[in-house]
């Protein structure tokens, strides 16, 4: 998952190192046949650490079937002390999501990132603001912390949410919804779409592509009267949300967006990068990478095509990832020498890349020597 609006100051101002830290699981809630709410208890001693802002994502991590998996969740619920809650749907083949709904229960313990991602806004200071949220599926769960805390932060901010499922029983949160839109009438809106079930209207009824939208939002939603978009679901919709908004005359700046991947990411492999074969082999690039005030050296032989971030999990495991899809963003890191070749980006802003900034998970040396620094 990743938003690609540049963050307010203060938050990435505050931004500050991902670290995993042992939860106790205190609750696990069903939402669907397919989707669970987990909740996890904050010790008074990590307080600081997971202190979050709307909109943001955890990472958790457990070893199944011998292996090491981590999978990122957003977080469901505005900012609550001593707990943070997610909402996990199982994915088509998902090891994690699979085992999390078939097994998790009180009690038990996973290990949590602490928070990261930019899927967010200053709600605290906003006031007679006119907020949008696009979400499909799972795409709903930031959503339920940002609507909360918008209509919370001031007794003028309106809400309103177009939210695609297929039916009414695949709809996470329906009954969370009703009970806001219960309590802030005349704030929120709720525009629900169905794919594959027949609603009394005939515009939110059916697949959710740009004539549809368009449709939408000259009946329901003027785009002029809105300050702030936010749009979280699968690449496809994301896209398509974008392109219109933009033919609609939408300044790009009051849009954030975040992806929701797979959870299946293909590289690294579990916490200690895919193996390679470095036998027999006279060209290498030679890797070289700062964390936490000390540096590290690997070799990567060239005809391995290796990502920065696989390398460097292969010689120091907490080399922080979520990921590893150039989604999240939690790999980040300056390159300090040398060049690379970055096979996705949906995260880094065009400053961000002009001072530096790499996805060390999508990254592969192009220059014999390469130094990346995650502590700046």
């Amino acid at each position: 998952m990743t938003s690609t609006v540049p963050a307010p100051a203060d938050t990435k101002g505050a931004r500050r190192r991902a670290r995993f830290h042992s939860l106790e699981v205190t609750a696990v809630r069903p939402l669907t046949d397919d989707s669970i709410e987990v909740t996890f208890a904050i010790p008074e001693a990590l307080s600081e650490n997971y202190r979050y802002a709307p909109g943001q994502y955890i990472a958790v991590r457990t070893a199944l079937d011998g292996e090491h998996v981590r999978r990122s969740y957003s977080i469901c619920q505005a900012p609550v002390p001593g707990e943070l809650k997610v909402a996990i749907k199982r994915d088509l083949g998902g090891l994690f999501s699979s085992w999390a709904i078939e097994n998790l229960r009180p009690g038990m313990a996973l290990d949590v990132m602490s928070p990261e991602g930019l899927f967010t806004s200053r709600l605290e200071t906003t006031t007679g603001t006119h907020f949008v949220g696009i979400a499909a599926g799972s795409g709903i769960t930031p959503m339920m912390a940002l609507i909360e805390s918008a209509l919370k932060a001031s007794p003028e901010n309106q809400f309103s949410l177009i939210y695609s499922n297929r039916t009414a029983m695949d709809t996470m949160f329906i009954d969370e919804l009703a009970d806001l839109k219960d309590k802030y009438t005349a704030r929120l809106a709720l525009h629900h779409l169905l794919t594959r079930e027949r609603r009394s209207s005939d515009l939110l009824s059916g697949r959710l592509d740009s004539a549809r939208l368009r449709a939408i939002l000259d009946a329901l939603i003027r785009p002029s009267d809105v300050d702030e978009w936010f749009i979280c679901g699968p690449f496809d919709l994301v896209q398509l949300c974008r392109d219109t908004l933009a033919e609609l005359g939408v300044d790009a700046s009051t849009i954030r967006y975040e992806l929701f991947t797979t959870g299946r990411p293909e590289r690294p492999a579990g916490q200690s990068g895919r193996p390679i074969d470095a036998s027999e082999t006279r060209e290498v690039h030679t890797i070289s990478f700062r964390l936490d005030g000390t540096t590290a050296t690997v070799t990567s032989p060239v005809r391995s095509n290796e990502s920065i971030l696989n390398a460097a999990l292969r010689v120091r495991g907490d080399v922080p990832f979520a990921c590893a899809g150039g989604v999240c963003g939690t790999c980040r890191a300056v390159l300090r020498e040398g060049t690379v070749e970055m096979a996705e980006n949906y995260v880094l802003e065009p400053e961000e890349l002009e001072r530096g900034y790499v996805l060390t998970c999508q990254s592969v040396p192009t220059s014999k020597k390469v130094m990346v620094d995650y502590d700046t």
